[in-house]
């Protein structure tokens, strides 16, 4: 029995390197796609883009081939896209080619293409405009945003006095006050912080976002034909976001319990109000799988995305006392010390804008982006992209361009500064994406990332426990050994 299972992996593993080899001269005959180096048989260019270590391998292709090339990961070609130019010329000047999501093999099996994330097509176009309006125009009468997030960042506050100056690692107050925000959104209420439920929300997404940029989820990705079918850790995605989606579903069948269609709370009631208008069309995309793709999609970037960013910032100004400083005298200029920060007052603090946009430049989140793919055949810088080709943008690789930012591997606020210390605008950031695909929440984590940071920084002053120079400040991508958003900080009471 054993010899036969070998047999047929042995089987398996000859056929997918024919086809790796068949692909590779059907790419190349029908289309001409972006040079690379030659990939293997099963194994494309696994000896060259290293999983361990893929931001620095695609660094070194980017070096030998330029800004745009192809490389195989696993079975199938992969367009990247390295430099801001290369991004906006196809996210941008041709959004709607270049419009098709790749689905993540990682999220494949639990999102199933619904939602908006993964979705493609009809069902994107439909469910992506219904989401944008619900959040640009959120509240109908009732709290706006910003008041919610003025309001949560209140209870971070009150938590952080509570530690009286001592050590603290702050990372689940930043983690659970940003996920309130998101929670009151989407369920129209927030969570204490030491509600289990919430605390097990909160350790799933961490683990999610950390798993994804492991190497067993690289090679899972790279070969998801095959490993599907095999027991391991590259299944641990799905059952995390399983039970992510469970604790989803028991929340939409309590709001449809009590939901008054004259009275939308939050976001659930918004869509179950639209799913009962369509309930005679038999096509009709606001549908119970969507509602729960969606939740889970909002839910796991406004998490993870604007707290990342905020506790990697929290440790770049440790890092720098002297750009601290200079944000605590912007904000007694403008704000004081007893009014609650607004985002108008954002235009009138343009050095505190430069570095919470320098802090997005820096960060890394992950070695790889959000894939997208062309949806028709598509003519490119003098290539030929079939149908179908999956396009991968490094928008971290993009924000280190020396050609548009003077010191790319240094936190340096005066990239986004002019002459005159007014705050300037840099095409080549788009940390929330570019084009169509662009971020659903990038309105919504930009005021958190606002309004965190200076109602952090009015009403403390960070201490390190080391000297500045000892602050290991390598992003989270290139680093093995443990997690850099994780530290101990003094916040003294100003």
């Amino acid at each position: 029995m054993e010899l036969v299972g070998i047999f047929t992996v042995f089987q398996t593993l000859c056929l997918s390197g024919l086809l790796v080899l068949i692909a590779f001269t059907w790419n190349k005959k029908r289309g001409q796609l972006p040079p690379g180096p030659t990939p293997l048989p099963f194994l494309g260019n696994l000896l060259q883009v290293s999983i361990t270590e893929t931001y620095q391998s695609f660094k070194k292709l980017k070096e030998k081939y330029g800004p745009v090339f192809t490389v195989y990961m696993g079975l199938r070609p992969v367009v990247v896209l390295c430099d801001a130019d290369a991004v906006k010329e196809a996210f941008v000047g041709q959004a709607d080619n270049f419009s098709g999501r790749e689905e993540m093999p990682s999220f494949k099996k639990s999102i199933k293409g619904h939602g908006v994330s993964m979705a493609n097509g009809e069902r994107w176009r439909i469910l992506r405009r219904f989401s944008l309006a619900v959040l640009q125009d959120f509240g109908m009468g009732k709290r706006s945003i910003e008041e919610r997030i003025q309001e949560e960042a209140g209870y971070l506050m009150e938590t952080l006095r509570k530690t009286n100056g001592a050590p603290t690692n702050i990372t689940f107050f930043i983690r659970g006050t940003v996920s309130n925000v998101i929670c009151s959104i989407l369920f129209g209420s927030r969570f204490d912080y030491k509600d289990k439920q919430f605390l097990r929300l909160l350790e799933l997404t961490r683990e999610i976002f950390i798993e994804i940029s492991t190497p067993w989820t690289q090679l899972f990705d790279m070969y998801y034909d095959i490993m599907q079918y095999f027991p391991g850790r590259h299944n641990r995605n799905y059952y995390m976001i399983e039970e992510i989606k469970d604790f989803m579903a028991s929340r939409v069948k309590l709001k449809e319990s009590c939901l008054d269609p004259s009275h939308p709370q939050d976001f659930i009631d918004c869509f179950l109000i639209k799913k009962q208008q369509d309930e005679n069309n038999p096509n009709t995309e606001f549908n119970h799988k969507n509602l729960i793709a969606i939740i889970f999609d909002l839910f796991f970037a406004g998490t993870e995305t604007v707290s990342f960013t905020l506790l990697y910032g929290i440790l770049l100004l440790l890092k720098y006392p002297e750009v601290e400083a200079r944000v605590h005298e912007e904000i007694n200029q403008v704000i004081g010390t007893h009014r609650t920060p607004s985002v108008k007052d954002r235009v009138k603090m343009p050095y505190t804008n430069a570095v919470i946009h320098e802090i997005q430049r820096i960060i890394i989140f992950s070695s790889l982006g959000v894939p997208h793919k062309v949806i028709r055949e598509t003519h490119f810088r003098g290539f030929l992209l079939p149908k179908g080709t999956k396009v991968l943008p490094l928008y971290s690789m993009a924000h280190r361009d020396p050609k548009n930012f003077r010191f790319p591997d240094t936190f340096y606020p005066q990239h986004f500064l002019d002459e005159q210390g007014g705050f300037k605008k840099n095409e080549a950031l788009v940390p929330f994406g570019a084009g169509k695909r662009a971020c659903l929440g990038e309105a919504l984590a930009q005021m958190e990332l606002f309004l965190y940071f200076t109602s952090i920084l009015q009403s403390f002053s960070l201490r390190a426990l080391v000297p500045p120079a000892d602050i290991d400040i390598t992003p989270e991508v290139f680093r093995h050994d443990k997690n850099p958003t994780t530290y101990e900080v003094c916040l003294v009471a100003r």
